[in-house]
């Protein structure tokens, strides 16, 4: 079990902040294929990766990292300073 964690554009699409999400998921490309064939909302929030960042275990990732061990996922759109 791994808990997702999704904010602004993100956390919109999706509807709700957080989940606890049951995945067999090795990569987060993997759960992120997973979490897109589940609705329309998250095939949205999805659509284009590149425009989203990801974070394990509240580090900066990369998409092709692996799951395992990990116990939070969150994605967000890239932060711009100022």
């Amino acid at each position: 079990m791994i808990e997702v964690v999704y904010f602004a554009w993100v956390r919109e699409r999706i509807g709700v902040p957080r989940e606890s999400v049951e995945t067999e998921a090795a990569t987060v490309a993997d759960l992120v294929e997973e979490l897109r064939g589940r609705e329309k909302r998250y095939a949205a929030a999805f659509a284009d990766v590149s425009a989203l960042r990801v974070a394990l275990d509240q580090e900066l990732s990369e998409f092709d990292a692996a799951l395992e061990g990990v116990r939070e996922v969150a994605f967000f759109p890239p932060m711009t300073g100022g």
